[in-house]
């Protein structure tokens, strides 16, 4: 149970900027490799939404994919400096790497105003989605919520060999927004700690939340490899869309929240320390 140095926060409405709602807790990974494992933490979600009166559907099957997953920032890391988080995902059909990726660029930050002036918006022929997300977080002690907010957008089909080492200057092109921000264009792009630091990510959907008609969450469980063997850390999650015709549904908004902490006091014992998987890679705190 939180004590009173974390009384419980209520939301009285939703920024009318955001566009998605995210839950992340970070596990501890022992196990997480095991089918058995993740059966488990599925059917503990199922029984704590049960006990708390949410709706949980399960799939027939848990199914999933694999994708490699990297960073990108000069060797000084005027991304990080700055706020900014260049992240390629390489998806996999089967076991051949794909030719395209899923490049997300965004800003992130506790402080909303921050997060939102920063234009990710990219000057691309590519189709891109663009996202105002809440990231709920731990914050320490069991029970806590962190808020942070990001600006992403993301680009689905990059092509693999356009990933090469670029200058900022040529990313500027692409990104428009970058001028906003004082950087280095002469520096060059490349991998956050090298090649070490691609990570292998194995995503299992574990089911949907409803906690309305109108807020209904996808809830999904994400493993982190430095290759096939021992996992890295584990990231349960669960996000939903905001619209206009749920954002102000407070309550499920508010259950939303309260189910968090629940799930921070059911799996207190294999919580991993930490807030974020970008923080592992990057050896800091975000």
């Amino acid at each position: 149970m939180a004590g009173k140095k974390n009384k419980v926060e209520l939301i009285e409405k939703l920024d009318k900027r955001i566009t998605n709602r995210e839950f992340k807790l970070l596990l501890q990974p022992d196990g997480l490799d095991r089918h058995s494992r993740v059966g488990q933490l599925q059917r503990a979600i199922h029984e704590l939404c049960d006990d708390a009166g949410i709706v949980f559907s399960s799939p027939e099957t848990m199914v999933g994919g694999l994708r490699n997953v990297f960073f990108v920032d000069t060797d000084d890391r005027a991304f990080h400096r700055n706020k900014l988080i260049l992240r390629v995902r390489e998806s996999r059909s089967n076991i051949w790497l794909d030719d395209w990726c899923e490049v997300t660029f965004k800003c992130r930050s506790e402080n909303i105003d921050r997060a939102w002036a920063y234009n990710p918006v990219p000057h691309s022929d590519l189709a891109h989605r663009i996202r105002f997300k809440e990231e709920i977080l731990k914050d320490g002690a069991i029970g806590s919520i962190r808020r942070i907010y990001s600006h992403n957008s993301v680009l689905d089909t990059v092509p693999a060999e356009l990933l090469t080492k670029q200058k900022l200057r040529q990313l500027a092109a692409v990104y428009p927004g970058l001028a906003q921000v004082n950087l280095p264009l002469d520096k060059t792009a490349q991998m956050v700690g090298g090649r070490r630091n691609k990570v292998l990510e194995a995503c299992v959907t574990l089911g949907h939340i409803a906690f309305s008609e109108s807020v209904l969450a996808h809830c999904e469980i994400a493993i982190w490899f430095r290759a096939i063997g021992k996992p890295m850390v584990g990231e349960l999650a669960f996000a939903y869309r905001v619209s206009k015709t749920n954002r102000r549904d407070i309550a499920a908004h508010q259950c939303a929240d309260d189910f968090f902490r629940k799930l921070q006091a059911h799996f207190a014992a294999q919580l991993a320390i930490g807030t974020t998987k970008t923080a592992m890679v990057y050896g800091s705190h975000e």
